[in-house]
């Protein structure tokens, strides 16, 4: 009987030894995972932040030049008052030809780099159109543009000055 009571307390031994080593086993998976779960998360919040600086890094390179090109417009809306100015003698016709042609190339300069005017006909927008008074007219309906007072551009489908314009009441 002592061969069958040493088997039990070998048996009981060998059945504690296995259940602390499961019990280790656990807290180790349980490590493993939750070490798991945090490096997962930590790469999905580095692929977000460089995905965040790849955008960011674009519109940066596609706005860079915005603040430039609005400087330009002050230059734009001088050369277009110089072309509406009334040239009565050869000279005056000849100066102003030559704003015009100047005039002409800064605006295709402009739109080389994806600055355009802003559309100021029809109806009022405010996300493109500063109204800067209303008027009554019989010829336009309530809500639309009736005259342009200063023109608007855009860079890239962004508004860099808003139209300025009057609105019919």
């Amino acid at each position: 009987m002592s061969e069958e009571k040493q088997n039990e307390e070998m048996l009981d031994e060998n059945t504690q030894v296995l259940e602390e080593q499961n019990d280790e086993l656990q807290k180790l998976q349980a490590q493993y995972d939750e070490l798991k779960d945090t490096y997962l998360r930590a790469n999905a919040e580095f692929e977000n932040i460089k995905k965040r600086m790849e955008k960011e890094k674009i519109s940066a390179t596609i706005y860079a030049n915005e603040s430039f090109a609005k400087d330009l417009l002050d230059v734009v809306d001088a050369l277009e008052a110089a072309v509406n100015v009334e040239a009565n003698d050869e000279i005056s016709l000849k100066i102003k030809e030559g704003v015009q042609n100047t005039l002409d190339l800064l605006l295709k300069k402009l739109e080389k780099h994806m600055v355009k005017p802003v559309e100021a006909s029809g109806e009022f927008d405010p996300n493109l159109h500063e109204a800067m008074f209303h008027v009554e007219s019989a010829d336009h309906e309530s809500g639309h543009i009736v005259a342009l007072l200063q023109k608007g551009y855009m860079m890239n489908d962004r508004i860099i000055r808003s139209a300025k314009v009057s609105v019919a009441k």
